[in-house]
C-alpha cells in the first residue's frame, strides 16, 4: 500500500527533521559562576544557594567557575568552598582569581591540590572549553599570564586534533591591559575557532570585545545588595550562544546578550591594537639590560647576592644560583613545591623557604644541602640571617629562630594569627615582622617573648601590615600598609608615634644607608622622603617619577646615595636619595619587578613575576 507507506515515511522524516532541528537549535546548556568569595559575608550561603539550584536543574550538562572562588585564599576558605562545590550532582570546572591567589599561605599549592589542577581542559558537544587564570601569584599588580601556563595553552593548541574546533575560554580577568600580557593570550586565541571569552572580576554582567574576540562578564554569585545572589545560564544553540541571568529558586530571566556562533575570519583583522610602550628605553639611553636570565617559572621574591652569584627560587620549586657577571647557572637545587621565599646569606650560607612546608639550608657556593627543618605549613615568608641566628615567618602560626650553622631551633614564637611573608626586621633587641592577621609583631631577640604587637584598628585581614619590609630609624619602625597610611611606631612600647595618610600610600617602605631619611612609594606617581627623627611626617622631598598608578610591594632600596625601585608594569626607576631627583628609567618587562638589589650606584639586579632576572647597567 504505497499511500500509506509514503505516509509513514513522511511521518518519520518529519520526526527525525523535528529530532535533528531540535538537536541542533538547543544543543546544550551549561551554568556559569564566578567571583564566589567564600569566605566574605555572604560567599559560602550565596554560592549553596546556587548550587541547590543547579542541582534541580536537569538539563544543565555541567558548570564552570572563572575565579575568585575565595576572599583570600585562605586553605579553610577552598576547602569550604571544595566541600560545597562537591555537593553539585554534576562535572564542574574551576580557575582561581586574584583572591585566591595573591594571599595564599600556602604558596599557590592548595587550589591545584584540592582540585587536581589550576586550569582545565574539556570537550562537550563537540567544542572544547579551555580555563587558565592570571594570578597575580603572592603579589599587588595586573593580572598575569605566567610562563608555565602559556606553555601549558600552546600544547593545548597545538594538539587539537581538529585546527577549527570551537573553542571557549574561561578566563579570570578580562582579556585587556587589566592582565600585563593581555596580548599573549589574544594573540594565541585568534589564531584558532575561538567562539567567546567568558571571564569574572567585574561583579557584573557585560558585553566586552577583546580585539575583535567577543567577551563576556559574568556577574558576581554574591548577593550583594540584593536579597539573593545568582549566576549565569549559558544556551548554546545551532548559531548563537545565550546569556541568561538566573536568580535561584526564583527565575531566569530572559537572555541579556547572545553572541553568534559563525565562524570569525580573525586573519582578516587589520586593526593595530596597542602593545606595551618600551620608549622610555629611548629617553635614557645609556642604561642598558646587561643580562637577562629566564627561568621559565613564575618568580614572585627577590635574590640574595652572595660573592658573584645571585640566587632566587621559583614556581618549579628550584632554587638557582646565576653568574653576576653574564647570568649563566652555576647550581640550582630543587626542593619540593613552588619557592617564593626571598632568601637571605651569611658566612656562605643560604637560607630559603619552600612551600613543601621546610626551610632550607643550602651551601651559597655548589647548592649542596647543609640541613632543613620541617615546618607545619608552607613557607613563603623570607627569612633573616643575624649574628648567626635565622629568623623566619611561616604559614604555620609560628615563627622561629634557628641557629645556622646546625639548624637547631633556638626558640618559637607559637601565637601568630595568620601567614608570614616578609622580611623580619632585628632593631634595638627585637625582631619586628607583620602578617596577615591585621598585627605588627616585636618578640625579643633573646628568647621570642612577645614584646609588643600593633594593629591600626581596622579588622579586615586584608589592611594587614604584612607585605612591606618595615624599616627603622631613630627609636622608630616605619610601615605602610594597604589602608594607605605611614605610620611610625615607638620600637620599645609599641606605641603609636604617628600616622598619616596625607599621601596615599600603600605597601612600600625604604630607607637610607645613613638611616636619616624614610623612603615610601605613593599610589600614584610620586615617591617620598621623611625625616624620621619627627614626631609627626615631615617630607624632606617629594619627586614626581611618572609611573603612573602603582601597588606593586617593590621596596625602595638605596645603594651609594641611589634609591632604586620597581612597578608593576616592568618600569625600573633609580632616584637621587638626597634630592629625589629622577636619574634614570628603564623598562625591563610588562610585569611585577620585586624588590631590586643594587649592586653599586650604576648597577641594580631585578627579577620580575615573568621568571627573569635581569642585571641593569647605567653609564
Amino acid at each position: 500500500n504505497m499511500k500509506s507507506l509514503s505516509r509513514s515515511l513522511l511521518a518519520a522524516a518529519a520526526v527525525f527533521a523535528l529530532s535533528f532541528s531540535y538537536s541542533q537549535t538547543s544543543q546544550f546548556r551549561f551554568a556559569w559562576l564566578s567571583d564566589t568569595h567564600v569566605g566574605g559575608s555572604t560567599g559560602a550561603a550565596d554560592l549553596s544557594a546556587s548550587v541547590r539550584d543547579i542541582n534541580s536543574m536537569d538539563d544543565i550538562a555541567f558548570v564552570v567557575l572563572s575565579g575568585d572562588i575565595t576572599e583570600m585564599g585562605s586553605n579553610a576558605q577552598l576547602e569550604l568552598a571544595k566541600a560545597i562545590l562537591d555537593s553539585l550532582n554534576k562535572p564542574y570546572y574551576i580557575v582561581p582569581g586574584n583572591h585566591d591567589t595573591k594571599w595564599s599561605e600556602s604558596g599557590c599549592t592548595k587550589f591545584p591540590r584540592l582540585w587536581g589542577n589550576d586550569k582545565f581542559v574539556f570537550e562537550y558537544g563537540g567544542y572544547r572549553f579551555i580555563g587558565l587564570h592570571q594570578g597575580p601569584i603572592m603579589k599587588m599588580g595586573d593580572g598575569h599570564l605566567s610562563p608555565e601556563d602559556l606553555r601549558w595553552l600552546d600544547g593545548i593548541l597545538e594538539r587539537l586534533p581538529d585546527k577549527h574546533q570551537p573553542l571557549f575560554i574561561v578566563t579570570h580577568y578580562p582579556l585587556d591591559p587589566g592582565i600585563d600580557n593581555w596580548y599573549q593570550l589574544t594573540e594565541r586565541i585568534k589564531r584558532y575557532n575561538t567562539k567567546a571569552v567568558l571571564v569574572g572580576h567585574g561583579h557584573r554582567n557585560r558585553v566586552m570585545n577583546f580585539e575583535g574576540v567577543p567577551g563576556v562578564m559574568g556577574r558576581s554569585n554574591l548577593r550583594a545588595r540584593q536579597l539573593i545572589g545568582g549566576y549565569t545560564i549559558c544556551a548554546v544553540r545551532r548559531d548563537t550562544v545565550n546569556f541568561s541571568e538566573r536568580v535561584p529558586g526564583v527565575e531566569t530571566k530572559p537572555p541579556w546578550y547572545q553572541v553568534s556562533l559563525e565562524k570569525k575570519n580573525y586573519a582578516a583583522d587589520t586593526t593595530s591594537y596597542s602593545r606595551p610602550d618600551f620608549s622610555v628605553n629611548i629617553e635614557y639611553p645609556g642604561v642598558k639590560v646587561q643580562w637577562r636570565a629566564h627561568t621559565e617559572y613564575t618568580i614572585a621574591s627577590t635574590p640574595a647576592i652572595w660573592k658573584d652569584y645571585a640566587i632566587i627560587g621559583n614556581s618549579s620549586g628550584t632554587v638557582s644560583a646565576f653568574s653576576l657577571s653574564d647570568g649563566s647557572r652555576q647550581w640550582h637545587y630543587v626542593t619540593g613545591s613552588t619557592v617564593y621565599s626571598t632568601p637571605d646569606v651569611s658566612d656562605g650560607i643560604l637560607v630559603i623557604g619552600s612551600s613543601d612546608s621546610h626551610l632550607y639550608c643550602l651551601k651559597a657556593e655548589t647548592g649542596r644541602p647543609i640541613w632543613k627543618l620541617a615546618t607545619g605549613a608552607p613557607v613563603v615568608a623570607a627569612p633573616k640571617i643575624e649574628d648567626g641566628v635565622v629568623y623566619v615567618g611561616a604559614s604555620d602560626g609560628v615563627f622561629r629562630a634557628i641557629d645556622l650553622k646546625t639548624g637547631k631551633t633556638r626558640w618559637t614564637f607559637n601565637e601568630v594569627g595568620g601567614f608570614v611573608e616578609t622580611r623580619p626586621l632585628i632593631y634595638r633587641g627585637k625582631v619586628i615582622f607583620g602578617a596577615w592577621d591585621t598585627y605588627l609583631y616585636a618578640l625579643n631577640v633573646t628568647d621570642g617573648s612577645l614584646a609588643w604587637k600593633w594593629s591600626n584598628g581596622n579588622p579586615g585581614v586584608l589592611f594587614s601590615p604584612a607585605a612591606c619590609w618595615p624599616v627603622a630609624s631613630e627609636g622608630k619602625i616605619f610601615i605602610a600598609a594597604p589602608d594607605r597610611y605611614l605610620t611610625a611606631i615607638d620600637a620599645e612600647t609599641g606605641s603609636t608615634v604617628w600616622r598619616s595618610n596625607r599621601y596615599q600610600v600603600r605597601e612600600t617602605v625604604g630607607i637610607s644607608n645613613d638611616g636619616s631619611r624614610i623612603y615610601a612609594r605613593c599610589m600614584t606617581d610620586t615617591v617620598i622622603a621623611f625625616s624620621p627623627s619627627s614626631s609627626s611626617l615631615s617630607v624632606l622631598w617629594a619627586s614626581p617619577c611618572g609611573y603612573g598608578y602603582d601597588i606593586d610591594p617593590s621596596m625602595p632600596i638605596e645603594k651609594d646615595g641611589v634609591v632604586f625601585f620597581g612597578t608593576k608594569n616592568g618600569l625600573v626607576i633609580a632616584l637621587d636619595g638626597k634630592t629625589g631627583r629622577v636619574l634614570w628609567k628603564h623598562r625591563v618587562g610588562e610585569t611585577i619587578v620585586h624588590t631590586p638589589v643594587p649592586l653599586e650606584a650604576n648597577r641594580v639586579l631585578v627579577s620580575d613575576l615573568d621568571g627573569q632576572l635581569m642585571s641593569i647597567q647605567a653609564r
